[in-house]
């Protein structure tokens, strides 16, 4: 799994200086992973009306994604590679990895 961070900075960043090749990216991966039967599931997540839910003595659930946190999953790519080294290389490609972090999970 392809876990795509989001931020302020990088999503200002991406609309002032890099909308155009964010889309490109995106729809050339997609297009790609597609056509090699890689791809498993890739969306987007949405800020609005997200939650979050703790436990303990009383459940709370209060708006999220995270409560003060800076980054925040913006979306994902689930695929299915031959090796760790492709899905490296699959992550290096999106624009987002100039500004913020992209992670690369094991699905087990």
């Amino acid at each position: 799994m392809i876990l795509i961070y989001s931020s302020a900075r990088s999503e200002a960043a991406l609309r002032a200086d890099a909308h155009d090749a964010f889309r490109a990216a995106h729809d050339g991966l997609i297009d790609e992973l597609a056509a090699s039967e890689e791809l498993l599931d890739t969306h987007e997540l949405s800020l609005h009306g997200a939650k979050v839910v703790r436990t303990g003595d009383e459940p709370s659930v209060t708006d999220g994604p995270h409560m003060g946190a800076t980054e925040w999953v913006g979306g994902y790519y689930l695929v299915d590679v031959a090796d760790e080294g492709r899905a490296l290389e699959i992550a290096a490609r999106f624009v987002e990895a100039r500004y913020a972090s992209v992670e690369v999970r094991r699905v087990r």
